[in-house]
């Protein structure tokens, strides 16, 4: 790790490393359990797993939050009211302070998910890009938790509640990538695994995918479902709702045209079938999305089926990342246990001393 710090020349990254290092050291001396071994693959996997789940999960509570109209269940942030950290009995409907209150707590799970999947992948010394996948979910979370308390001092203004949903994706859509990128050993060469124009077509399929959440949020804006009661209809995105859902459904069309013509590519060339069944996620999760988002326009937009928008809306960028991140892979490497050659030996080294 301080050897990775010494020759990096980018003073950011430098910093970065030296944060590594430093947590590197720190877990070798207070560590546990004793001896300090770096996990495995597999382990450091299920971590990222874990993360990528709570990240969309945290979408979903927070949906709830929404079309119940409990974001002001806790009118105040970081406390809950004035003066304490927890409800305060009648300064809100209580099912609102509930809902509310839980979101928030779901928060510090999120925070410990990550935590114990940073210090999984620097304990195993993994390479740099997986270190910075890992820490940029923490620095996201913070980040969210601060537009978050932004949005409730500013009484759920739509276009910071659309600013605080946009991230979201974002993070999952990376915590996708570092479930990936974690299998793949670190000795190994960087190999692209589609022909340049399929790769080209990935990036146009993310990018749809970007556009496609962005009009989704401003659909959400100028829609029925404020967040709160208390929030009057000339305080909302003041857009004709069937005008922005046809842009909307417009882009997500151009989205689902261009995975599946990625999949026909895919096909086309038979390349790995995990690419193959990545394309089938993207395109079956599309497919449900689109059946939900016409489903609301008929019906009027129910609150039932806006935490089932969400979530499809976080499987999709889920698998979204997936397919994105298999563009290519680290292959030819034979640190197969932990990632790393350094881990690998340390597990190794760690055997032979219990056997001994």
């Amino acid at each position: 790790m301080k050897r990775r710090a010494t020759e990096e020349s980018n003073p950011f990254v430098k910093a970065l490393l030296k944060l590594y290092a430093f947590v590197y050291a720190a877990d070798r001396k207070f560590g546990f359990p004793r001896p300090v071994t770096a996990p495995t693959i597999r382990r450091q996997r299920l971590f990222a797993i874990i993360l990528l789940a709570c990240q969309t999960g945290i979408t979903f509570t927070g949906s709830l939050v929404r079309v119940t109209g409990s974001g002001l269940g806790c009118d105040t942030w970081p406390q809950c009211h004035p003066g304490s950290l927890l409800p305060v009995p009648g300064s809100a409907p209580w099912i609102h302070q509930l809902i509310e209150f839980g979101n928030r707590t779901l928060t510090f799970v999120l925070i410990i998910a990550c935590l114990i999947c940073l210090i999984a992948v620097v304990r195993a010394a993994r390479r740099s890009s997986i270190l910075h996948l890992a820490f940029v979910q923490g620095i996201g979370i913070i980040a969210q938790a601060v537009i978050g308390g932004i949005t409730v001092h500013m009484d759920l203004m739509w276009w910071m509640v659309a600013l605080h949903f946009l991230p979201s994706m974002l993070l999952v859509f990376l915590a996708a990538k570092l479930v990936v990128r974690i299998g793949e050993p670190d000795d190994g060469e960087m190999q692209p695994l589609m022909p340049r124009p399929l790769r080209i077509l990935t990036d146009g399929s993310a990018i749809s995918l970007a556009v496609v959440l962005m009009t989704g949020t401003l659909v959400t804006s100028a829609g029925p479902h404020a967040g709160d009661e208390a929030i009057l209809p000339e305080h909302r995105l003041q857009v004709p709702l069937i005008d922005m859902a046809h842009i909307h459904a417009g882009f997500m069309y151009l989205y689902l045209g261009l995975t599946i013509g990625l999949l026909a590519g895919v096909f086309a060339l038979n390349l790995e079938r995990r690419i193959k069944t990545a394309s089938y996620w993207v395109i079956a999760a599309i497919i449900v999305q689109a059946a939900i988002g016409i489903m609301q326009y008929w019906l009027g937009v129910p609150r039932w089926s806006v935490p089932l928008h969400v979530i499809g809306s976080g499987l999709s960028t889920a698998a979204t990342g997936f397919l994105w991140a298999l563009k290519s892979r680290y292959s030819g490497g034979n640190a197969s246990h932990t990632g790393t050659t350094t881990g690998d030996s340390q597990r190794h080294e760690a055997v032979n001393a219990k056997d001994g």
